[in-house]
């Protein structure tokens, strides 16, 4: 077993609270994705579980053994950074072999894993050049390779991707999880692009000034965000946010905004504030003509992106987003109407951004 269990963790550095009372469980085997902003707190956390930062306060383990304070060389784990970490000097079989180098394993054995391992990431042809005369996507597969040569029990990677270009990222991505299926180990990812973390997660966390705000699979958190920061931060375009400035008591089915009347799943408690939010996904808006709608607007901008259309609206509740069919003619300055798929909405409230209990959020 190689679970991360996280308990009440904390990180000051002087007054600043760069991690605040993290909970996370990381199941054995799971490709775990961290996902916020630049400084939220996600590669503070990563290096805590690494060794190469202590925790203020709280506790880490790995495989029910307790990492907190122990150094990073006595944890079996493997870090692989954005910039790579390679030794310039030494080619890439040296490269690859440096970590059993470090542990006293004979020669001839480091030779054995070191051909098994680049032929396992395509890197034989490799083995004798220098680092310095390789691609950006080969210098990651080496970086990959000294990382799991020594077939640790966690993989720690923090955007690994973030120096390739897209092209090579695409590819790096699928090679990355794929990897991680072959070797069958635990893996903790960190990513401030929300593509990486809903391809390849099969649990994310989101982050949010060193708060960790939800931790669930891919499509929970996509569809059912717990907060606005998390529905904001996901998905592109990202969710729809429309003032409402009522009380929203429990059992409601509807609510009216600038005088239209929207259908939303039943409330369970009451807002206790006048002012709350609606939120809906972009493909959960529906574009009719302007009588058939229950909102009307002009249509200010439409993005042609293939297969679909990113349709950005003006109406009286606020600039809204479509995501429609290609296959629907409209242009700049049209007027629309509007239907929410009522199912979809989460209320959010006011106070705390926190989303309602609700038939939908239950």
């Amino acid at each position: 077993m190689a679970d991360i269990v996280l308990k009440n963790i904390n990180k000051k550095f002087g007054d600043f609270v760069a991690v605040n009372n993290v909970n996370l469980a990381i199941n054995d085997g799971e490709f775990f994705v961290l996902l916020g902003p630049s400084g939220c707190g996600k590669t503070t956390t990563l290096r805590m579980i690494a060794g190469l930062e202590l925790p203020t306060d709280g506790s880490i383990s790995l495989d029910k053994k307790d990492l907190t304070f122990l150094r990073a060389s006595q944890r079996d784990i493997a870090f692989v950074f954005q910039l790579f970490a390679l030794y310039p000097h030494l080619n890439v079989s040296k490269n690859i072999g440096f970590p059993l180098k470090m542990q006293g394993i004979p020669k001839k054995e480091i030779k054995i894993k070191v051909r098994d391992v680049a032929k396992f990431l395509r890197l034989e042809h490799l083995l004798n050049k220098k680092i310095s005369g390789l691609s950006g996507g080969d210098r990651q597969r080496v970086a990959l390779a000294r990382a799991i040569i020594r077939r640790p029990k966690a993989f720690l990677l923090d955007e690994p991707l973030g120096a390739l270009d897209s092209q090579f990222r695409e590819a790096m991505l699928v090679e990355l999880k794929k990897l991680h299926d072959d070797i069958e180990t635990t893996t903790v990812y960190v990513t401030h692009d929300q593509i990486e973390a809903m391809t390849m997660g099969d649990r994310m966390g989101i982050m949010n000034k060193g708060v960790l705000l939800q931790a669930d699979e891919p499509l929970t958190i996509y569809n059912k965000p717990r907060t606005m920061f998390v529905a904001g931060f996901t998905g592109s375009p990202s969710m729809n946010f429309i003032k409402i400035k009522s009380r929203i008591e429990k059992g409601s089915r509807s609510i009216k905004i600038n005088g239209a009347s929207i259908k939303i799943p039943e409330i369970y408690e009451n807002s206790n504030t006048d002012t709350n939010y609606l939120g809906i996904r972009p493909e959960n808006i529906s574009i009719s003509e302007p009588e058939k709608g229950n909102i009307k607007g002009k249509v200010f901008a439409v993005e042609y992106l293939g297969t679909y259309n990113i349709v950005t609206v003006d109406t009286d509740i606020g600039r809204v987003k479509i995501r429609s069919s290609a296959k629907l003619k409209i242009k700049g300055k049209d007027n629309v109407g509007l239907n929410f798929r009522h199912d979809n909405i989460i209320i959010f409230n006011g106070d705390n951004e926190i989303a309602m209990k609700s038939q939908f959020m239950s």
